[in-house]
């Protein structure tokens, strides 16, 4: 079953709690700055084992020290409920690194 899409209000209130991401067409994202190299991959290894967990999976990319985290539901097209507890997931591995 494909989990429902957000509206734009739900997504905007959805947004107040996670002032780190970004809104952009059909995903959102945020980018971390790692304190270094070896942080980074640990974090985008914490945030795999997360995403499986959760049967939901985002598209990393790392640059050096810098992560970005995209998250949308390809299936449903768009942001679902899915994106939004994994990116709350993200930011609480973020605090912890």
């Amino acid at each position: 079953m494909t989990p429902a899409l957000l509206s734009a209000d739900d997504i905007g209130k959805a947004l107040l709690d996670l002032p780190e991401w970004i809104h952009t067409g059909d995903s959102i994202a945020r980018t971390v700055e790692a304190p270094s190299f070896l942080a980074g991959i640990e974090l985008v290894r914490r945030t795999a084992v997360a995403a499986e967990a959760a049967n939901h999976h985002p598209d990393i990319d790392i640059r050096w020290r810098r992560v970005t985290f995209t998250l949308s539901t390809h299936s449903a097209g768009g942001l679902t409920a899915l994106d939004f507890a994994l990116a709350h997931e993200i930011d609480r591995l973020v605090i912890q690194s």
